[in-house]
This record gives C-alpha cells, sequence and structure tokens, in this order.
C-alpha cells in the first residue's frame, strides 16, 4: 500500500504545485487536499475521491480551514505524512496569529494524534529577520522575525520542530503565480528616478517549481531530517543578475525617463516616506544568502537550472500580470 498525504494551502502559490505533483506521484495511494471553498478549483483536484489517471493516487479534497478542528480532524485522519503549506500573509495581525501560530498548533497536533509519520512544513527565511547573511549556515541562525507574518510563521514553526517535524525556509520564490517578489521590485524600480546601482549583494532565490518537488521529496524521502532547511538553489544571484531580469518588465515610459543610476544610500532617503518600496530596498540591497545544500541531497531532488536559466520561462506570466494591473 502507497503513502498516504495531506497537502494544505493546496490552491494557493506554492501548495497548488505540491498538490499538482501529489496528484502524478507513482509512490502515492492516495492525496488529500485541505480547501478553504468548495468551490476551490486546482489541476490537482478532483471533485470527492477519484482519481484523474489510470493507476493514480486518489485525489480527495476536505473543505476547511486551519481553524476548524472537525476539518483538521478529517484531514489528517488516517494520513502517513503532512505537507503544510497554507499561511496567511500581511494584514491583520489577529488573523495572522489564529492562523500560522494557532493554526500550525492545531493541525500539528490532530496529525500527531492520527499517527502521521512526517509533518514538513513550509515557512520562510525572514524569521531570521532583515540580515545582512551571506553564505548563513543552517546551524546557529537565530529567530529575529521584525513583521506581524514573519513573528507569527516562527511561532507556528515552533510546534513542527517540538513534534520532530521538518521545517523549510524559502528566501524569494518566484515564477508563474508569483504576485509578491518580483511585482514588489518593479514596485520599488517604479519609485526610484533612475535604474538602482547594484551593491553586489547575493540573494538566495528559488524556483516555485523547484520548492513543490522539493516539499513533496520531504514528505517523502527517508533521508529527511528533524529540523530546519534553508531551501534556495545552490547558486545564489546578484543584485545585478536579478535588477536585469526585472527591469525589462518596467512600463517602456517609466524606462524611458530614468535618469542615472541611485545609489542605496540615495534610494534609502528618496523611499523614507514609502514604506512598502522601502522593505524591498531592503531585501535588494543587502545579502540574504541562505547556504545549506542539504535539500538536494536529503530530499532526491535536484535543484533544477538556476535564477538566469529558468526566469525567462516565467516571463509571459509576469506580462500578463502587469497587464491585467494596468
Amino acid at each position: 500500500m502507497g503513502t498516504r498525504i495531506l497537502v494544505t494551502g493546496a490552491t494557493g502559490f506554492i501548495g497548488g504545485r505540491v498538490a499538482a505533483a501529489a496528484a502524478t506521484h507513482p509512490d502515492l495511494d492516495h492525496v488529500r487536499l485541505l480547501v478553504r471553498r468548495a468551490d476551490a478549483t486546482d489541476p490537482a483536484r478532483t471533485e470527492g475521491t477519484s482519481s484523474d489517471r489510470a493507476g493514480g493516487p486518489v485525489v480527495e479534497t476536505v473543505v476547511g480551514d486551519l481553524r476548524d478542528p472537525e476539518a483538521l480532524r478529517r484531514a489528517t485522519d488516517g494520513v502517513d505524512a503532512v505537507v503544510h503549506c497554507a499561511s496567511a500573509i500581511g494584514g491583520d495581525e489577529e488573523l495572522l496569529r489564529t492562523v500560522n501560530e494557532e493554526g500550525t498548533r492545531d493541525l500539528v497536533g490532530a496529525a500527531v494524534r492520527a499517527g502521521a509519520r512526517r509533518i514538513v512544513t513550509l515557512s520562510t527565511a525572514s524569521v531570521h529577520g532583515r540580515g545582512p547573511f551571506r553564505a548563513a549556515g543552517p546551524d546557529g541562525l537565530p529567530l529575529a522575525p521584525v513583521s506581524a507574518t514573519s513573528r507569527t510563521r516562527a511561532a507556528g514553526e515552533r510546534y513542527v520542530l517540538e513534534a520532530g517535524g521538518t521545517v523549510l525556509r524559502p528566501h524569494l520564490v518566484y515564477g508563474t503565480g508569483d504576485r509578491q517578489v518580483v511585482p514588489g521590485l518593479l514596485l520599488l524600480l517604479s519609485a526610484l528616478p533612475g535604474p538602482l546601482a547594484p551593491t553586489g549583494s547575493l540573494h538566495s532565490m528559488v524556483e516555485v517549481e523547484s520548492l513543490a518537488g522539493a516539499l513533496l521529496g520531504a514528505a517523502l524521502s527517508p533521508a529527511t531530517r528533524p529540523g530546519a532547511y534553508y531551501l534556495a538553489h545552490p547558486d545564489p544571484v546578484s543584485d545585478a543578475e536579478l535588477l536585469a531580469a526585472v527591469e525589462p518588465l518596467l512600463p517602456e515610459p517609466v524606462r524611458a525617463a530614468r535618469g542615472p543610476a541611485v545609489e542605496l544610500a540615495e534610494a534609502r532617503a528618496l523611499l523614507a516616506g514609502n514604506p512598502v518600496a522601502a522593505h524591498h530596498l531592503e531585501l535588494l540591497g543587502v545579502d540574504h544568502w541562505f547556504a545549506d545544500e542539504r535539500p538536494w541531497t536529503d530530499f532526491g531532488r535536484g535543484p533544477g537550472p538556476g535564477f538566469t536559466a529558468a526566469f525567462p520561462r516565467h516571463l509571459p506570466w509576469y506580462r500578463g500580470l502587469l497587464a491585467a494591473r494596468g
């Protein structure tokens, strides 16, 4: 009999990729997806309990969320592994606490009671704060979150780690469906009178498909260890490479009107009254490089192509998103 797995956040940017990969995985017998709405749609999702392909795993949906104890009981009943991708990002702090901290606590409790042997959760490297981090290893880096989102996700991590589970901490996740990383960088660049002068900073990045594969691999691989992993392509991306890839997405009038390059200190002064753009400036302007090659050996998955090779295939989606936003 194959493994039975639960995926939370199964219609989200990352969780949807995990669900799709799980729905065609040969080693899985049953895939259960926790979704918040009965009308939620996803390529991996089927209604009720059926399989989309001969010999494939049964794909089942449970409607509910992390604040619903009965839904968590039904979702975890009989599963061998949990891949927890659901989270709240930004907004009301009470919602962040009830979803990211208390919801994770309750999910872990339900999974332990159900006898799940492996719990894997998606977190974020921002639980360590704003850096700079250069080739930061997986041991000894303190938790120092500065936002409510990061604080509550760090608090949720604790329950997973105490239960002997595994936490994956990516930094910047890009690809089709990304509405935060590249759009945020474009917002930053549009707020400056000229291109941002590179500082030589280095950044951990991972394509969404590679991250999803790692999450599923972590749930299934016998080599997965309890504790936290940083999850990024082994080759960090320089700010110059990132800027070169993203700046062509700026509207032509913005690019045509740009003046001389803006140094980091000047940009900080210019954006003092723009906290959102200033946040993205600090992400880009200083090192956020977390060095951890264990995922690509422990989880039985390779990292795939690096940023400069992988990013171009997502350009059509980003252009469509920007066109829709006007």
